[in-house]
């Protein structure tokens, strides 16, 4: 059974919008709709309750995070197949059924994501996903869709058989469950963003395939928790990237990539310092002061996980 769990904090506003949409197209005998609430203070859960009893709630009791509170969620649960959705994104009739059939067609694939566009510039990808994501050799994240803050227009160009990608976004991602708890699920110490990109680096390595299709289509708002160029968000991108970096790269690669990815980091601060920009500027200081020292929790990766580096180096005819 396919478990679509929609993580919750404070954000009444958001379930009032976009929940209807949700319960009216995700409707079926092999598929349930459940709200995990992560410890809210305002009145979420009991509006749930009162407008949707048929949805169902799980109370987590505290702010898990992203990472945490899903990690709890599909403990809690009992689902075979999970997809992560985002209280900002709105579904479209018959959007689960070709994740779900493809899903069970294809054993192999641990993660898989549909095609997301921007809520507010419908006939546009939505940065945060868009058409599947990749990772360049640097480890910076892009889009078939978006490539820094440049976001096309769909015209179908990314549209025909599901293709392999290197992370599908958690906006609205699937997952196999037995693959998810075998990967060790999201990892908690990031607290929000990039870790489902952690997530699939980690599948990638066991040997799951991570993909996106064309058939399916959601609406994602997009920064509805916290806004592009926000210092908290600045900060959590950085320093989750790098150590999503240093726990999935081979120890020898992962020095040199780091090595360099630092000097680049440095000229982000730079700008931020160039154009005034001093929270910003100290999110990335704090970001590179904090790998530092959780860098340690992490073993680096063995040697061995070549099929992952292959995945970073995607489109890419340069060594590392």
């Amino acid at each position: 059974m396919l478990g679509v769990i929609i993580l919750n904090w404070n954000g009444r506003k958001l379930l009032e919008q976009f929940l209807p949409t949700a319960v009216r197209f995700t409707q079926g005998s092999d598929v349930e709709l459940v709200v995990a609430d992560n410890g809210s203070t305002d009145d979420s859960v009991e509006w749930i309750r009162s407008c949707f009893p048929n949805v169902r709630v799980l109370e987590l009791k505290e702010n898990l995070g992203f990472a945490g509170g899903y990690n709890k969620a599909i403990n809690e649960t009992d689902y075979e197949y999970v997809i992560l959705l985002n209280s900002d994104v709105e579904v479209t009739d018959g959007w689960w059924q070709p994740l779900l059939a493809f899903m069970k067609r294809h054993p192999e694939v641990g993660a898989c994501q549909p095609k997301i566009r921007s809520y507010h510039k419908r006939d546009y990808f939505e940065y945060a996903g868009a058409a599947g994501g990749y990772l360049d050799r640097l480890g910076y994240p892009y889009c078939r869709g978006r490539i820094l803050e440049k976001v096309e227009r769909d015209e179908g160009q990314y549209d025909g058989d599901p293709v392999e990608i290197t992370w599908a976004s958690g906006a609205a991602l699937m997952v196999r469950v037995s693959a998810y708890r075998e990967a060790g699920g999201l990892d908690e110490r990031f607290f929000a963003h990039q870790e489902e990109i952690d997530l699939c680096c980690r599948m990638i390595a066991l040997g799951y395939k991570v993909m996106a299709l064309s058939d399916s289509v959601v609406y994602h708002v997009g920064g509805a928790s916290l806004n592009q160029g926000n210092p908290k968000k600045t900060y959590l991108n950085f320093r989750n990237n790098l150590l999503l970096l240093h726990k999935n790269l081979p120890a020898g690669k992962g020095r040199r990539v780091l090595f360099v990815r630092r000097l680049a980091d440095t000229l982000a601060w730079g700008m931020y310092v160039v154009t005034g920009d001093w929270k910003n500027a100290g999110a990335v200081w704090r970001a590179h002061r904090d790998f530092r020292s959780m860098r340690k929790l992490y073993a680096p990766a063995s040697e061995d996980r070549l099929p992952l580096e292959r995945k970073l180096i995607m489109l890419s005819k340069l060594g590392l």
